[in-house]
Formats: C-alpha cells, structure tokens, sequence
C-alpha cells in the first residue's frame, strides 16, 4: 500500500513520523491521518533539542540550541514519503512509519540530511556510492529491571559460550532469528545475512547493498527494532562497543563501492594486483587521508575506545590490505560486481548516517584529489604499527574534529562545532564519575 492509498483509506487512524537523533535512536509521534496530510506540505514540527540529548535524554551543551541562545522552538522535519513502511506490530490503521529530517538551518545538525548533503555532493563529481552495513550485537536472557538490579554485571547472554558461526546454537535460537526476519519483511530491510559471533551472546546481522539514504535508513530501523524485538520477549540488547572486561569489541562494518553515473563499477581493474583499480586506491588514500580527523562520527561515547585494547578485533590504525582482517579497511570482491572497501573503524554504537557520510566523503575527497594510499598490510596487522592512525581518546578526537578543514568544509562548521561540543559535555560528565574499579584499586590503600 502506499502513502497515498493509507491516507486515503478509510479505516486509517494513525501514522508515525519518526526522525533520528544524533545517537541513532529514533524519536517522532503518532498522529492523525488528517494531520498527516498537512504535514506533507508543511512539515511536523519538532525541537531541534532533539539533538541535543544523550540516550536516556541527559541534555548535553550544543550551541545556540540549548545554551543561553535557545529558545526550544520548533522547527518543521519534512516527511519522506518514499521512506514508508509498515511498523511489525501494529494493527492496520495505525502501522504506518514515515522518516523525515530537518533542512535548512535545523538541517546542519541534522544526521540524516548531512548524508543526503555528501551524497548529493559525491555525485556533483560524478560519483554513487553503493554500501551496505554489517551491525554486531548482544543478546541477554536479563530484562532491563533485572540487569539494573545486578548492575549490569553477570549478565546472562543468550548462549553461555563463544560460538562463532555454530550452528548448534543459531538452531537453538530459531525462534529469534525467525522474529528479526519477521520485522524486517514489515520495515523493508533488506537482511542479507545473520550468524552467530565470537562471543557469548554476540550476534550480527547483514544489511544489504543499495544506494542513496536507503540503506542507512534500513541499518537505523533495524537497530531501533531489534531493541524493541528484546524488549517485547522480555531480554535485552546492547550495542556498547565494549559493555564488559571479558567481552570481545562491537561495530558496524560498512561496505562501501562507487559506481559513475552511468552505473559502471569503478573499483575493479582486471590488470591491477588482487583487481584493485585506481580508483579504489584513491578511495582508500581519502579514508587513510581524513578519517583520523573524523574518529569522532565513529567512535561517539566514552565507550568506543574502550574497543582497542589486545585481543579484540578492533582495528589497529588506518591500515588497508587485500582480504585481510587485521586492517582498518579491508579490500573484499574478486570482480567489478563484487569489489569494495570495509571500513572496519565505527563501533556498534555510532549513527549510520553520520558513519556512512564521513566514510564516502573522505573516499570520494580521495577519489577527486587522487590521493595515493599507503603501501598495503601483508600479514597480521596487529604487530606492524601503522602509519597513520586515528585518534585514541574522545578529548584527542574532539579536538582532531574541530580542527579539521575537511570536516568543516564537507560537513559545516555548524555540525561540527556541534557535535564536538555534546560529546565534549559527556565526556566531562564521565570524567567527574568515581569508577567502581578505582574504588576497589584505590579505597584501602590507595
């Protein structure tokens, strides 16, 4: 059914407009289906604050919004109605989702329209990215009030071992993978693969190749959604990077390919070695050129740096290699259908529009700056220090992006003044926090 076939039915109630905040959680309302006929021409009005708020809506600093300067006014989102689906658990009449963002001024801050922005830009050189996203997760057996009362440690996960790949327990969890298939045929997500992970409980699921806003779209649903599946069977889930000591790291992985405009493949050249055309390697010189600068959009809490310590699969610098993944960015794909680039960076908990729009920004600066890539990784990644690396701390990382000419120029200096600054505020709120840890190190005899 489309959105004009849902307004115009008449046992159509209600309709759900729905934006994503800086943190990738979704946040909007219900309304009327007369309601939402206006909304189509003028737009549902909304606090730009929204963007301003931590994910259990701790307001942190973001200038002229919710400083001295901010009013908490209202401005319209415009409603996407190529962006329609259905929500998986509501009745007819009620289960309409429709996706919107900000524009104009609200737009600078805006996750979504910033991707819509570098899109827009990468094909005013003649250039479409094609990507899809890989999302890592955990799975408890603990509701939220029962993993509250522990503290959130000893939690139960959803399997007691490490089980990578193993089907005995993908079969065994039948019913889950069954449910998240389920949700996603609702939403159009375009699920391309689910499997087990290297921990306990630790689950990925695939999200397909597309273009335009599409598939970030579909990675924020299915991020929002998989929550909301948890909560309805009463567990939970979490996409910390790292949520305990013994716990391997979790990311998003985005797979990321350029067509030109007339939709030829431009990574793959048959006479280069491993088929690594040109083009990719100037893609991958703009990743290793700028992505340092940008480690904010990719590691956005005082959690994400908690993903790179010995041991995890957490990337050790901006490293590239064929079929290697040891590396930051992995080369995958044998043939122009297939060839592309993993960015193997951004922790589970970043937002996909901002990690898609800083990823082909720097690719494609590499790609219209024909920026040579540092020589490959062969062998392990892990015992060869890289050349250049991105930042190891959120204070380094703030800074790296308020100084950065690439970021200001691809992105605006509001979003980037912005952004630097609520994570600069939740950075002072944890540093002024009394860890458990250094009361046990400490308390006795410290």
């Amino acid at each position: 059914m489309t959105l004009d076939e849902y307004i115009a039915d008449p046992e159509s109630r209600f309709a759900t407009v729905a934006m994503t905040d800086t943190n990738g959680l979704l946040r909007g309302q219900m309304v009327a289906v007369d309601s939402l006929k206006r909304m189509l021409t003028a737009g549902m009005g909304m606090a730009r604050a929204q963007l301003a708020l931590d994910p259990t809506d701790a307001f942190l600093t973001l200038p002229g919004v919710t400083d001295e300067a901010g009013t908490f006014a209202d401005e319209p989102l415009k409603l996407d109605p190529s962006s329609t689906r259905r929500l998986p658990w509501s009745k007819p009449g009620h289960d309409l989702l429709i996706l919107s963002n900000w524009t104009g001024a609200a737009g600078s801050l805006c996750p979504r329209a910033i991707l819509q922005s570098v899109l827009a830009r990468a094909g005013e050189s003649g250039l479409a990215p094609r990507y899809g996203m890989e999302l890592e997760y955990t799975l408890f057996d603990e509701t939220p009030d029962s993993a509250r009362a522990k503290g959130w440690r000893d939690l139960k996960p959803a399997t007691p071992h490490a089980s990578h790949d193993l089907i005995l327990y993908q079969a065994v969890q039948t019913e889950w993978y069954e449910a998240v298939a389920g949700i996603c045929e609702a939403l159009k997500i375009d699920l391309a693969k689910m499997h087990e992970e290297i921990g306990a409980g630790f689950m990925e699921a695939c999200i397909g190749a597309g273009e335009g806003l599409e598939p970030a779209d579909q990675m924020v649903l299915l991020k929002n959604f998989i929550r909301a599946l948890a909560l309805r069977q009463g567990r939970s889930v979490t996409f910390m990077p790292r949520w305990s000591e013994q716990a391997d790291s979790q990311s998003i992985h985005l797979h990321v390919s350029i067509k030109d405009m007339d939709g030829k493949p431009l990574f793959f050249d048959a006479g280069a070695e491993n088929g690594v055309g040109q083009s990719l390697r100037h893609f991958i010189g703009g990743l290793q050129a700028h992505l340092g600068d940008l480690t904010l959009m990719f590691l956005p809490t005082v959690n994400s740096y908690r993903r790179f310590v010995e041991g995890t699969f957490a990337p050790p610098g901006l490293t590239w290699g064929y079929e290697n993944r040891t590396t930051c960015f992995r080369i995958v794909g044998h043939d122009a259908g297939t060839m592309r680039v993993e960015n193997r960076l951004p922790g589970a908990d970043t937002n996909p529009y901002l990690t898609v729009a800083a990823t082909v920004a720097a690719g494609v600066a590499g790609i219209i700056g024909q920026i040579e890539p540092e020589a490959p990784v062969t062998g392990s990644g892990y015992g060869q220090p890289p050349v250049r690396d991105f930042a190891r701390s959120m204070p380094e990382a703030i800074e790296r992006l308020k100084g950065s000419d690439f970021a200001r120029d691809w992105l605006g200096d509001e979003f980037v003044e912005g952004f630097a600054a609520t994570r600069q505020h939740q950075f002072n709120e944890f540093a002024a926090k009394v860890p458990d840890t250094e009361l046990q190190r400490f308390f006795e005899l410290g």
